[in-house]
């Protein structure tokens, strides 16, 4: 079940969700919109290694926006930082988005429940399109959780993306063992 706009902002209310800055005009029937930081990243080497440290290089989008072309990863940021303590948060793109041919995340839409930080974006582009810093991006989507929680994600020992963060953040593969 995916949460409404009333129930959005009781829980909001409670404190099971928290978004900030937060809007009300970016609150929609069902979900509420993220927007874009103005720090976005590429990854420094041309060949990522899943076993290894692949690092990022950040940069600012200038006021005149910025130009992303198509055949590069770009990792973005939410201007919002969220806390979700009792649902499951998915981040899907706006229409209005993905009509310019964005894509904004290539697998990781579903957050956990205990995510506490700003939303790491994976953007990529059918075509060169010119982005802005503040221009709406995507939309969060809360759904309810069926049965207890055992363990949050912002109290598990091995999370990796619990360091608050305003910068985007790249993988974290290599800590995993395979």
């Amino acid at each position: 079940m995916i949460l409404s706009d009333k129930r959005i902002l009781e829980e909001i209310e409670k404190g099971s969700i928290i978004i900030e800055p937060f809007d009300r005009k970016c609150l929609g029937t069902n979900s509420y919109d993220v927007h874009l930081s103005k720090y976005l990243a590429t990854y420094t080497s041309e060949i990522l290694d899943a076993k290894k440290h692949n690092e990022i290089a950040h940069f600012e989008i200038p006021e005149g926006g910025y130009v992303l072309q198509p055949g590069m990863l770009y990792l973005g940021v939410t201007v919002e930082y969220t806390e979700t303590h009792s649902h499951v948060p998915f981040l899907e793109g706006k229409s209005s988005t993905g009509r310019l041919g964005i894509d904004i995340h290539a697998t990781a839409g579903k957050g956990d429940v205990g995510f506490c930080n700003t939303w790491t974006l994976e953007i990529s582009v059918a075509h060169p399109v010119r982005i802005y810093a503040g221009m709406p991006i995507g939309q969060l989507i809360y759904f309810v959780v069926e049965g207890d929680i055992e363990t949050l994600y912002n109290t598990k020992g091995n999370a990796k993306y619990n360091n608050k963060t305003i910068r985007p953040v790249e993988s974290m593969m290599w800590k995993n063992s395979f």
